[in-house]
């Protein structure tokens, strides 16, 4: 049990070790103290890539101990507000620096809870580093700078209010990341909000726990190194871990919970609902069409389908779903990306192969399910794609002649299937992409720039990508969905907005008073 873990405590991270009990579970972060849960229970998840080892142990935290970390954290969050913003940007800075120091030590626990190679493991860790960076200074650019407002500008009106205008932070963020990115969207939620002045209580994903505590345990180490060890501001960064249908309601119901930043799949439309007059950010998954043109670069289509629908099994919010190409250039688009899909090198992500397993059972199950219905519908496997399944490992697929009738045409399948839909026109295309119940990204291949600009104003998706695959990033650019697809803008700065609000305090002049030079 815990090996991995193990090899953690042993790398000489000090900050790492602290996270871990002498038998390799990994603690909870409670109250400003790393501890083992009341409950005595712990929750174990097994390698996607090999289901009889255990991937990591974490603890199985109780409502009481929820409690006691929403209480804490409020009571953290009302004296870090009053950290000036420097020094909140220092520890934030301080806490990336630990992270990309210990960004070997950490990819080995991310390849095991998730399936993802060791070297996207390690991108994932540096990249979150970088986004902790940015999100310290971009801080202090939005936060700094608040306006006045005169009262003059509306008709009939003197000057004589001065209208203060600043952000402030809410309080307790709870956030929620997924299992695709434990660390990056991890990071993406507790930077802008720890950066903000909030208290941020995580909620890592079942699976990719320990990966989340890892960075957890970074920024707690830079607060300490800040603060000291007793300091009563630690709470602000709180850990809670177990299962979602267990805590998951006990988290983002809580009367001290002042916004929550979710990312996962349907089961945030349950904590919409349930959450209350709170702000929310919700990102909920996409279908993500791509639309390619007659006038399409055929060569750049291939490659960023290939690429776009394959990058970690599929296993992306923002992977290319669905293909809806035109008729004219069918033939050629489907056998060029058959032949570069069957390049891609499947097995175990420890080789740092191109596809290796998906996170579960479920999910495989899932996804052949999708298939097996198309095929029953009349979609062909591409013959240099036949489907083949080896427990969670699926072997990338390409269908052709889909028939708008099979589910996985609108159904989020998140692994390694791709179905491509034959279509007569691109108006065809967008009304197909506009109807399903997604709207995350799309993107849309076409040599005309006036086209391709036509086209996106025309799909229903929070973002459009014109000549490349759909994208998370650089992540101070905004990522929203419409409809199903959630709530809100993610990146840095939409971050830093949805996680403060505005105050204004007025000044209420004698007399009408104008400034000079």
């Amino acid at each position: 049990m815990g090996e991995i873990a193990m090899k953690m405590a042993a790398a000489g991270v000090p900050w790492l070790s602290d996270v871990i009990s002498e038998n390799g579970e990994f603690l909870a972060l409670i109250g400003g103290s790393w501890k083992k849960s009341e409950s005595g229970s712990t929750i174990s998840s097994t390698k996607p890539q090999a289901m009889s080892e255990v991937a990591s142990v974490v603890q199985a935290c109780t409502a009481s101990e929820i409690d006691f970390a929403f209480q804490s954290a409020d009571a953290a969050q009302k004296k870090w507000r009053c950290v000036p913003l420097w020094k909140r940007a220092k520890v934030i800075k301080d806490a990336a620096g630990l992270l990309r120091s210990a960004a070997d030590t950490i990819a080995p626990m991310l390849t095991a809870e998730v399936c993802k190679s060791l070297k996207s493991a390690k991108d994932e860790v540096v990249r979150t580093a970088d986004l902790l960076e940015y999100t310290a200074e971009e801080a202090i650019r939005v936060l700094s700078a608040g306006e006045m407002i005169t009262s003059d500008a509306f008709q009939g009106t003197g000057r004589t209010k001065l209208s203060l205008v600043q952000r402030v932070p809410l309080g307790v963020v709870v956030c929620v990341p997924p299992f695709n990115y434990p660390v990056n969207l991890a990071g993406s939620k507790i930077g802008p909000a720890l950066a903000s002045g909030n208290a941020s209580l995580v909620k890592p994903p079942s699976a990719g726990a320990a990966s989340t505590l890892s960075l957890c345990a970074a920024i707690y180490a830079a607060l300490v190194a800040e603060f000291g060890a007793d300091s009563d501001i630690l709470p602000v960064i709180t850990c809670i871990t177990g299962r979602g249908r267990d805590i998951g309601d006990l988290l983002t119901t809580h009367s001290l919970a002042k916004a929550t930043s979710f990312t996962g799949g349907s089961t945030g439309l349950s904590v919409a609902k349930k959450a209350g007059m709170i702000p929310m950010q919700m990102e909920l998954g996409g279908k993500d069409p791509a639309i390619i043109a007659e006038d399409a670069d055929i060569p750049l289509v291939v490659s960023s389908i290939v690429k776009g629908a394959f990058s970690y099994q599929g296993q992306r919010c923002t992977a290319v779903k669905v293909v809806f190409v035109h008729e004219s250039i069918a033939d050629e688009v489907i056998e060029k990306v058959a032949q570069g899909v069957a390049k891609l090198s499947v097995g175990r992500p420890e080789d740092n192969v191109d596809v290796a397993a998906v996170i579960s059972k479920s999910s495989a199950d899932w996804i052949e399910s999708l298939y097996k219905d198309a095929i029953e519908k009349g979609a062909v496997a591409h013959a240099l794609t036949p489907f083949k399944r080896d427990e969670n490992l699926l072997y990338p697929v390409v269908l052709d002649q889909v028939p708008t009738t099979a589910d996985i045409v609108f159904e989020e399948q998140f692994g390694p299937v791709l179905p491509l839909v034959r279509v007569k026109s691109v108006e065809e295309a967008i009304a197909l992409a506009n109807s399903g119940k997604y709207g995350l990204q799309a993107c849309v291949f076409t040599k005309s720039a006036e086209r391709a600009v036509m086209l996106a104003d025309q799909l229903e998706a929070g973002t459009v990508q014109i000549n490349a695959p759909p994208a998370r990033g650089p992540d101070h650019f905004p990522f929203q969905g419409v409809k199903e697809s959630g709530i809100g803008s993610q990146g840095v700065r939409y971050s830093i907005e949805a996680m403060t609000k505005i105050k204004s305090t007025v000044i209420n002049l004698p007399k009408e008073s104008y400034a000079i030079a």
